[in-house]
């Protein structure tokens, strides 16, 4: 029932043509002064957003891909990772001395029958066979690591920005369906105050209304300031300035079904980079415990030097081989510690993974239920609690018409199905929330479904 058949209605049960002139008069300056156009702002140029398609939230996962700091710097880390590893298998730098030997003092005579001059000497240090090529695989998996850790901090991220989302759309069809309701207590308010004109009214409805409408356009601006704070939110993800404008988001389908939990699990254990991440973990700390087995091993050294001399009758060069190795004479302090602690943090890489994998099926478990419970509540309030509130402002109207209930009896009936409506948007946004989150538990969007949950039943 739209606002002006109500008014319309209500004139003509009164039966107040006197009333209704003044109503009418009084209509057309609240038309042009109306407490609607004192709470204009991000709503408005939200409501103007659905006209022109709305953000769609594919939208703000595409400019949160390119544009959002902190997805750039774990990604940064990644590539740092990446030019890290190859240096792990590489063998030490060489050693290279050039000098003189054996050369007299205190006044450094280079005469001596024993003095090399120029001397060369060149050495390489050789890890034993194995250790290179596993400080390469812990290198290889830090690399994976730092990668899986950047996809993690895109689903988190993403998730954030999908809250905030569906937050923003919630926000902005309260706003709505507030402003429908200021602008039916204003009209009620007109009548109140014609009727009461006229002699037939009561000036505690006059005072009713008037404080009603106080009272909506408190509630408005509250929401703008809610839905400002969540726009500039929204902005500091996208590295955009935060008075940038926001459009009114546009709900997308929805999938009404989801699979079982078994199927999300095995989808989080292929797809969740927080597993990847820990299962990587647990290997490379396998590779750590291996190489700490290998340091009790010795590592060569090998070396050439070249030295030279002239005794006059001629130059006499010289040459010599070198092979070394480390001594592990501390090795229970050393070799054999590493190797407890290495054992150590494999057991911790391994908890970890588990605990890892308890909290990701709990979140699905809790996602699940949100969702079960968001999905049932919809039907309800499409289904028994909206059709019944609007049947109610149906009976108090035909009830006020024949002067069985008061005024505010219609006034509070339909308040209470703009509120069931604003409600309804909630549950609406809250459904979308958790589809995103129940995303980034598994680590991949969610396949689309058939049936889908629009906003309009």
């Amino acid at each position: 029932m739209s606002r002006s058949k109500i008014v319309f209605a209500v004139l003509l049960a009164g039966a107040l043509v006197p009333a209704a002139r003044v109503a009418g008069q009084q209509l057309d300056r609240e038309a042009r002064v109306s407490p609607r156009s004192a709470v204009a702002g991000p709503a408005s140029a939200a409501a103007h957003g659905r006209k022109e398609g709305g953000l769609k939230l594919s939208d703000v996962l595409e400019a949160l891909e390119q544009r959002n700091p902190r997805l750039r710097a774990v990604r940064s880390v990644a590539a740092a990772a990446a030019a890290r590893q190859p240096e792990a298998s590489t063998l030490p730098d060489p050693l290279f001395q050039f000098g003189a030997m054996n050369v007299g003092l205190p006044d450094l005579n280079a005469d001596m029958a024993m003095t090399m001059a120029p001397s060369v000497q060149v050495m390489q240090m050789v890890p034993f066979p194995g250790k290179l090529s596993l400080k390469g695989d812990i290198a290889e998996l830090g690399t994976a690591m730092a990668g899986a850790g950047a996809e993690e901090t895109w689903w988190a991220v993403r998730s954030r920005a999908s809250d905030l989302f569906y937050k923003l759309y919630a926000l902005d069809r309260r706003i709505e369906v507030m402003r429908s309701t200021l602008g039916l207590l204003v009209d009620f308010g007109t009548v109140a105050k014609a009727m009461y004109s006229a002699g037939t009214g009561r000036q505690a409805d006059v005072l009713r209304a008037d404080v009603e409408v106080a009272r909506m356009d408190g509630e408005i601006r509250k929401m703008q300031a809610l839905r400002i704070a969540a726009a500039a939110r929204l902005n500091a993800l996208l590295a955009r300035p935060a008075e940038t404008s926001v459009p009114t988001p546009v709900l997308g389908a929805l999938p009404l079904e989801v699979p079982g939990r078994d199927v999300l699990t095995a989808w989080a254990e292929e797809s969740r980079p927080v597993l990847e991440r820990g299962r990587l973990g647990v290997e490379q700390a396998e590779a750590r415990v291996k190489l700490a087995r290998k340091d009790i091993w010795p590592n060569l050294t090998f070396g050439f030097q070249y030295g030279q001399r002239d005794r006059g009758a001629g130059t006499e060069r010289m040459g010599s081989a070198i092979v070394g190795f480390t001594l592990p004479i501390h090795a229970g302090r050393r070799q054999y510690a590493a190797r407890e602690e290495a054992i150590a943090y494999q057991r911790v890489a391994e908890a970890d993974l588990g605990d890892l994998r308890a909290r990701v099926g709990a979140r699905i478990d809790e996602l699940l239920a949100e969702l079960g419970q968001a999905r049932s509540l919809v039907r309800l309030y499409r289904d028994e609690v909206l059709p019944q509130a609007r049947a109610t402002v149906e009976s108090a109207f035909s009830s006020y018409r024949v002067g069985t209930v008061d005024f505010m009896t219609l006034v509070d009936a339909e308040m209470t199905v703009n509120r069931y409506e604003g409600e309804l948007y909630q549950l609406l946004a809250d459904y979308g929330t958790a589809i995103a989150a129940l995303e980034s538990a598994v680590g991949r969007p969610l396949p689309e479904s058939e049936r889908t949950l629009a906003e309009e039943s």
